[in-house]
């Protein structure tokens, strides 16, 4: 399976690039296939869907012929595909769309977890903790049940035969001051160690809070790092905001990120220590709240 996100924004480039080598504005290729020139834009941002009878409209205006329309049609046609996320609209949340959409075409998937545990390893308890959290914060931009049974989808594409690789590194600091119930916590934690101990395919390590990570400064916020098993399908890093995700594909980019994940895995415990310290921090809450009782 490919990633239609990753596709649109290969669409988006090529447009743009072919329509500049033809010295035309988007005005100009607005008025030829009668379109405004807003639409053309944000195709060639990739911020809609492409309409294939838009697209094959757009190549008679810039005359792309032959091999060359063939293939944008082709990525056109794989642009447009709609797939699981789309039959929830807006209720799992546009931002966790974003992610799926993502991860149904990648190879391979890093990050750098500096807030919360990540959303494909959650457990549906951890998961209605979270919600309780975002609520606190004002009205939710989706629908709880739906954005949970959306988490299990991602799972399942993890889980697959032809899942990708996923490496994680958590901060140790968001394990004690993310404010879920500690039982929660700890069962998460337990969860987490089940699942990379059964899946060869997924690692998880923790930095601990008091190590420091030569090389440069510190991250200042969590990401994501994908690659795509085809060529032309360039790879994405995702920076996670408070208030939205952004999106990188530019090589120089790719690199910063890519050399900031290699510090702070490297900085963090090896995959096994990382393992042994969640254990014994899930037995340390679960002695805890039993001590609350």
């Amino acid at each position: 399976m490919h990633s239609p996100y990753v596709r649109r924004r290969r669409l988006a480039a090529e447009l743009r690039k072919v329509r500049e080598a033809r010295e035309m504005t988007t005005d100009d290729v607005g008025r030829l296939i009668y379109q405004s020139r807003t639409k053309i834009t944000r195709l060639e941002n990739a911020q809609i869907r492409p309409d294939l009878h838009d697209i094959m409209d757009i190549l008679d205006a810039l005359e792309v012929t032959d091999a060359k329309r063939d293939r944008l049609v082709r990525l056109a046609r794989d642009a447009g595909e709609k797939h699981w996320w789309d039959r929830f609209g807006e209720s799992m949340g546009p931002r966790q769309k974003l992610y799926a959409d993502l991860e149904a075409g990648a190879d391979s998937i890093r990050s750098y977890n500096q807030t919360g545990m990540p959303a494909v390893l959650q457990t549906p308890e951890f998961i209605d903790a979270l919600v309780e959290l975002d609520a606190c914060q004002g009205t939710l931009a989706y629908r709880p049940e739906r954005m949970a049974e959306a988490r299990e989808h991602r799972q399942r594409r993890l889980l697959s035969a032809d899942g990708p690789t996923y490496d994680a590194v958590l901060d140790e600091t968001m394990i004690h001051r993310l404010a879920v119930p500690p039982p929660v916590m700890a069962a998460q934690l337990r969860h987490l160690i089940a699942m990379v101990a059964a899946e060869e395919r997924i690692t998880v390590q923790v930095l601990p809070s008091d190590v420091r990570i030569p090389g440069g400064l510190l991250p200042q916020a969590s990401f994501f790092l994908y690659t795509f098993p085809e060529p032309g399908d360039s790879a994405m890093a995702v920076i996670d905001t408070v208030t939205a995700d952004i999106v990188l594909s530019k090589r120089n980019e790719i690199a910063t990120y890519t050399e900031l994940y290699e510090r702070v895995r490297k900085a963090a415990l090896s995959p096994d220590d990382s393992l042994t310290f969640f254990s014994r921090v899930a037995d340390r809450l679960t002695d805890a709240a039993g001590s609350e009782v």
